[in-house]
């Protein structure tokens, strides 16, 4: 069923075959139906680390309904993220950010595209742009058959502003702890910092709390990182 040499799968399973690849490792996973937790720990007891990738398309597109809840009992602005930056969930509060309340359906196509959001991410070239688009190439690394990843970087790739940006590369994958400015719809200028964190259940999905301080001046610099006594 593996289609491998008699013995490959009773290598594996006795721990005799360090290190196997891992398209022998999805094809296990596959077989055996197993979910994306499993198919984790599947490459961790092999000897590989965490998987490459996810193990099927819909990996990191949904989340338990519950994380409604827990967001709408935030109060701060909060949002969650499918693989792709779809929008999943939000708070009351994260929609004041917009005019209208109107919250974008993906939030990198906002962030780097939409005219709207150069608008409100002030110092959009220098404060966000370069810290977001290596957030896109990490995640088409690992989800190089993801539709909407792909036609996020033909898009910023046809940008003349973001095109540039992809050429210089970066290694800022994740915006955690970040502090950056942004036009609040409602409140005005201010700084908000991002507090991201993900899902177990579906990897690659972000959860991003926005804790936002109007004003010109930033609110975070100094405060000190949190460590068990």
């Amino acid at each position: 069923m593996l289609h491998r040499t008699p013995g490959t799968y009773r290598r594996l399973e006795s721990g005799a075959w360090p290190r196997p690849d891992t398209g022998f490792l999805r094809d296990v996973a596959m077989l055996f139906a197993l979910n994306e937790q499993e198919w984790v720990s599947l490459c961790r007891y092999a000897g590989i680390g965490d998987p490459p990738g996810p193990l099927t398309a819909r990996s990191g597109k949904e989340v338990p309904g519950v994380w409604q809840e827990a967001i709408d009992g935030m109060t701060h602005p909060a949002y969650i993220t499918d693989a792709s930056w779809e929008l999943i969930a939000h708070n009351d509060e994260f929609a004041r950010l917009f005019p209208g309340g109107e919250v974008p359906t993906n939030t990198m196509r906002w962030m780097l595209l939409e005219p709207q959001g150069r608008e409100m991410l002030i110092d959009w070239d220098t404060a966000w742009a370069p810290l977001v688009v290596p957030q896109l190439r990490a995640a088409l690394a690992s989800r190089s058959d993801d539709e909407v990843l792909r036609r996020l970087e033909k898009d910023v790739l046809a940008d003349p502003q973001c095109a540039p940006i992809w050429e210089s590369g970066g290694a800022h994958i994740h915006p955690d702890g970040d502090e950056r400015p942004i036009r609040h719809a409602i409140d005005g200028p201010g700084w908000v910092t991002m507090c991201a964190a993900q899902p177990m259940a579906a990897p690659g999905a972000r959860m991003i709390v926005l804790v936002f301080h109007a004003g010109a001046r930033r609110s975070h610099t100094r405060v000190p990182v949190l460590r068990a006594p």
